[in-house]
């Protein structure tokens, strides 16, 4: 096609265009040798739906592909959503534990403080 770039897809990284024009000169060839002698307006018309029918399949596949591409996408959107809950769940057990840690040391110095100032307090014995 004359725009410059190809388009490929999705499966195999081959451009369409190339395909499609190989499809309908394959096409146009056939009829041309088939039916030499055949009326013009039946012809104009045969081709024409005969070339319908290879845009339809040609299009039909890049459907496919689409459809095939949003349900890859939907599972990863799916496995994202699930990975960001499981760590969100991650990070609230580890704030929990931080936590319970804090209030562990904090204990634990408020009894050595206690133990230090009893210690202090009681005469030494002899």
């Amino acid at each position: 096609m004359a725009f410059g770039k190809a388009r490929y897809t999705a499966e195999n990284d081959q451009p369409v265009e190339p395909e499609v024009e190989g499809e309908i000169r394959e096409f146009v060839r056939r009829e041309v040798a088939t039916n030499p002698g055949r009326q013009p307006e039946n012809e104009s018309e045969q081709v024409a739906n005969n070339l319908n029918s290879v845009l339809q399949r040609v299009s039909s596949t890049s459907v496919q592909e689409i459809d095939k591409l949003i349900t890859e996408l939907q599972m990863l959107r799916d496995k994202l959503q699930s990975e960001a809950a499981r760590v969100q769940r991650e990070i609230v057990e580890y704030a929990t534990l931080s936590q319970a840690a804090l209030q562990s040391t904090k204990i634990i110095a408020e009894s050595l403080i206690e133990w230090r100032k009893a210690s202090h307090a009681s005469p030494p014995s002899e």
